[in-house]
């Protein structure tokens, strides 16, 4: 997550594009920005099963980072850029991924208004303009925009671990659906390599033919190293 808030503070600095793509060393729940924890979730039944906990830079809800794969996008942005136009470039992106993973995703586009920061898990059901498999939610994404710069998470689901949040809950909230899985969709499970190189790829393709890596940045690890403080910090991920 430090590392994460930096990348967007470089965007501030350089005016360039970040695709970060990353998994998990232990199965952690994160929190959104805004989302209520204390006195919803157990710490101690989290300390007991292993799982860690963190607070997000970004909105939206809780969700299980384990059998899944984390993507973090981080840019400029104007004021009067919007939210949708920016949104719907990166879902292309995805979509253009795992596309070439064989995985055919849709747009979802419910009725009713995208769900505020609740106790509900993230993927009890997707919110409009996320990415779904046969009306399922596989992609869960939350954007956060601060002094001219943005940062976007989300999660792709490898397996389907979201079923356990509602027993770290004090009064649980169950899912009402089963979430989609690239599991589900190819019949295997890829292993993060794959997906990064399939994601990699894509911004290749479809938005710079030179992309590269990006190098080791001192002043980089040195905002991420101070950020960590933060997210460290029972204070900020117990904050509400």
């Amino acid at each position: 997550m430090a590392l994460d808030e930096a990348l967007m503070a470089r965007a501030r600095r350089t005016g360039e594009h970040v695709l970060r793509v990353y998994g998990w060393s232990a199965p952690t729940l994160s929190l959104g920005r805004n989302q209520r924890a204390h006195g919803v979730y157990r710490a101690d039944e989290l300390e007991r099963r292993g799982i860690g906990v963190v607070r997000r830079p970004t909105g939206g809800r809780a969700l299980l980072h384990h059998r899944e794969v984390t993507y973090s996008v981080t840019a400029p942005c104007t004021a009067d850029a919007g939210l949708a136009a920016e949104y719907g470039r990166i879902n292309r992106l995805l979509g253009s991924a795992l596309a070439a993973l064989g995985v055919g995703v849709v747009v979802a586009a419910p009725t009713s208004r995208s769900a505020p920061p609740t106790a509900t898990p993230c993927f009890a059901e997707p919110s409009r303009g996320e990415l779904t498999f046969h009306g399922r939610k596989l992609v869960g994404s939350a954007q956060w925009r601060h002094d001219g710069a943005l940062l976007q998470h989300g999660s792709i689901l490898v397996d389907d671990d979201q079923a356990s949040i509602p027993s770290l809950m004090r009064e649980p909230v169950p899912l009402s659906s089963r979430p989609a899985t690239l599991r589900d969709a190819l019949g295997r499970a890829p292993v993060l390599h794959e997906v990064a190189e399939a994601l990699f790829a894509a911004v290749r393709a479809q938005l710079d033919p030179r992309a590269l890596p990006l190098a080791r940045e001192e002043v980089l690890v040195q905002d991420a190293e101070r950020l960590a403080t933060r997210f460290r910090d029972d204070t900020w991920t117990w904050r509400r």
